[in-house]
């Protein structure tokens, strides 16, 4: 995974602090979307996959920290960025066919 191979890259002194969390934060992302669907209720569902696109966000700023401090290279930020875009366009695409399959339940 991406994401764990640039935490190999970052000092050790960053092992408990940067390179924790984007590790969580990378690992949580399809965890509540798993969590969320295990849930069997459109809008929990969607909460989870919330939860997931907030932690999106939070890896972006990650990157963006790394990159401030010289961690990482301006060519793995922006493949970083790419898979974040991705991920939540999948990801925002999904929130949007629960709420019609939630708008189509209630309305069936």
């Amino acid at each position: 995974m991406f994401f764990f191979e640039i935490t190999r890259k970052l000092p050790r002194d960053e092992k408990f602090i940067i390179t924790e969390d984007i590790r969580r934060v990378a690992i949580s992302i399809t965890a509540n979307i798993a969590e969320g669907y295990g849930q069997f209720h459109f809008q929990e569902n969607i909460q989870y996959c919330r939860q997931s696109r907030g932690s999106l966000y939070e890896l972006w700023d990650h990157l963006i920290s790394c990159l401030h401090f010289n961690y990482i290279t301006e060519e793995e930020y922006n493949k970083g960025v790419k898979l974040i875009e991705n991920a939540l366009k999948v990801v925002n695409g999904y929130i949007n066919f629960l709420n019609k399959q939630k708008a189509k339940t209630i309305n069936d």
